[in-house]
């Protein structure tokens, strides 16, 4: 049913896009002919050009949209929605793909490969081309292919979910072997805390100092970092803060995230952490400037909800065993259930993703392609 080594080969040809966050339009322009190839009437919204307005590190990019792709069913059923976005994390400029006898595929240098998340998308584009040339009987097909989702869903968060009638979805964006399923993702808050001090002379008068790097490490040391509970993880990631040797700091900043399946906990989080650092300057003299963006939400996919069933019995179909488990990790998904999509993440064959040793095979692209077939095709029995 699937042509392997023009699936391979169009899965190396997408690599050789530099298509790193917010640099997506090169690979845009190169599947907005392949869609129109294969058919679909093809829309691209103006997601690029909103964040190019409030996003600093947008730069000077050509503003680039989500793609989203219709193409008419021949066929009675519900319409479906597969999606996997465009963007890549850095290092990813210079790429290239290359496979040993085993069929292994790496990024030939110092970069990432690509395979988050352009084995989705090869997936899905080859499961349409099978569709077409088998004149395959199939439900209306929606597809969309966001920009920024490497940014917390940045492009999928802007989407114009008024065109999109599909209440199913599929979103190829998930590392493992092929056949597993997150029903589960969390909501993320970053935060930025200001601690702010008194500078002094560190050796002719400390005392008429308050120490901002003191107060941030009183508060730190209160703090219960890594996992809150089960479900829910705090961390610090960055700090920074003072001027010099000799000088009492007056100002130190921290950078981090708290994570959590329930949205609740991870705002009880957030106000357990305020209260820390506010106390442990106010026993200072000093003052906090809070800043934090809740960046996605939690959702759950039940298992006995027709995205998961009929997941289930497409891996069924094509002999792959169905695993299905919760993530710590967001993606578009997170989007589109907040719009009333019901949708969850499937494995697409992406290994040791956001690294240099980024790899995929042909062998998990040809299961992710008939997956993403089987999806395409299903017919209620």
């Amino acid at each position: 049913m699937i042509n392997r080594s023009r699936l391979v080969s169009q899965f190396k040809r997408m690599v050789e896009f530099d298509s790193e966050t917010y640099h997506e339009r090169e690979i845009a322009d190169y599947l907005i002919e392949e869609m129109k190839q294969l058919g679909f009437a093809v829309k691209e919204d103006d997601a690029g050009i909103r964040l190019k307005e409030r996003i600093a590190g947008y730069g000077d990019a050509i503003p680039t949209g989500n793609l989203y792709g219709y193409l008419k069913g021949n066929t009675a059923g519900e319409p479906v929605l597969l999606s996997a976005h465009m963007d890549t994390v850095r290092p990813g400029i210079g790429k290239h793909a290359a496979e040993d006898e085993n069929g292994v595929i790496t990024s030939e240098g110092e970069t990432v490969l690509g395979a988050d998340d352009l084995s989705g998308i090869a997936a899905i584009l080859e499961a349409v081309r099978s569709i077409k040339e088998r004149d395959i009987l199939h439900p209306d097909i929606e597809v969309l292919f966001p920009v920024a989702e490497e940014n917390y869903g940045k492009g999928s968060q802007l989407a114009d979910y008024s065109t999109i009638h599909s209440k199913l979805a599929y979103v190829f964006d998930l590392s493992g072997e092929i056949g597993n399923a997150a029903l589960a993702a969390p909501t993320l808050l970053s935060y930025e805390i200001k601690v702010k001090g008194k500078n002094a002379h560190a050796g002719f008068c400390p005392q008429l100092g308050i120490n901002a790097i003191e107060i941030a490490a009183t508060a730190i040391s209160r703090i219960k970092q890594g996992w809150a509970d089960e479900e829910t993880t705090v961390n610090i990631g960055k700090i920074s803060g003072g001027k010099q040797g000799n000088i009492v700091s007056d100002e130190c900043i921290l950078i981090g995230e708290i994570r959590s399946l329930k949205d609740d906990r991870a705002m009880e989080e957030w106000e357990k952490l305020k209260k820390v650092f506010e106390e442990a300057a106010g026993c200072r003299g000093g003052s906090i400037e809070f800043l934090f963006e809740k960046q996605i939400e939690a959702y759950e996919i039940h298992e006995d909800e027709e995205v998961v069933m009929r997941f289930k019995k497409v891996c069924d179909n094509i002999g792959i065993e169905a695993v299905t488990h919760k993530t710590l990790g967001g993606s578009d998904n997170n989007h589109f259930v907040r719009n009333g999509i019901r949708g969850i993440v499937v494995a697409c064959g992406m290994n040791e993703v956001h690294t240099t040793s980024e790899y995929t095979t042909a062998d998990q692209l040809e299961k992710s392609t008939l997956l993403a077939l089987g999806l395409m095709t299903y017919q209620p029995s």
